[in-house]
């Protein structure tokens, strides 16, 4: 059992930020990562979210960069879900891991931004309680095939609308900047990635209504 003081600075040091560790040492005894979080949430929320932000943020907008293919949305997609779970308090009633929900919350609302860019739709599919329950199979495969779709189409474009998409949503990288790098006019980056936003749209339809 954990005792009712909050743990020492140095046992938060041992919990490594970058680890995929599933388990961390505290006052010499190992214990699983959910249970420590869990218990510095009691202790203290601010410790505990600061430590869940710094552990997972790099790591969550990689995750929703598979799906959305897009530097700015991906990070503000992680930003909502870490707002939305201090907001909510998520973390007093959580019965599945810290790390199961932030990469639903991320998956769904990457899903919810890929209708909304590509099919442009308005309403959004409402969000799941993901507190309590475990990714289900067909969740899985889906967005497996879903990231694996958008991997295929985007290198289905051909090489320049390539090149300027991915230098336009993954380098957030000016029509300017990019026109130079590719010593071609502005007008032209506009085409090309006129272009690839179409053949994006026209191939995730099925997968996205």
């Amino acid at each position: 059992m954990y005792s009712k003081r909050e743990p020492e600075n140095d046992s938060i040091k041992k919990f490594q930020v970058d680890s995929e560790e599933d388990t961390v040492e505290t006052g010499g005894i190992i214990v699983d990562e959910d249970s420590y979080l869990k218990h510095l949430f009691k202790m203290s929320p601010e410790k505990g979210f600061d430590l869940l932000f710094r552990k997972y943020y790099s790591k969550l907008c990689s995750h929703s960069i598979r799906y959305v293919h897009s530097r700015t949305p991906a990070e503000d997609i992680v930003s909502e879900v870490f707002v939305n779970f201090w907001q909510k308090k998520i973390y007093e009633d959580i019965e599945i891991s810290f790390r199961a929900y932030l990469y639903r919350s991320v998956q769904f609302r990457s899903y919810n931004y890929l209708k909304r860019e590509f099919l442009r739709q308005g309403e959004e599919v409402q969000e799941a309680d993901f507190k309590t329950s475990t990714d289900k199979p067909d969740e899985i495969l889906f967005y497996h095939e879903l990231s694996e779709k958008f991997d295929n189409i985007i290198k289905g474009l051909p090489q320049q609308s390539r090149k300027a998409f991915q230098m336009s949503r993954l380098e957030d990288k000016k029509y300017s900047e990019i026109a130079d790098e590719l010593n071609i006019t502005v007008s032209a980056v506009e085409r090309l990635i006129s272009r690839a936003l179409q053949k994006i749209r026209s191939e995730l339809t099925s997968y996205l209504i």
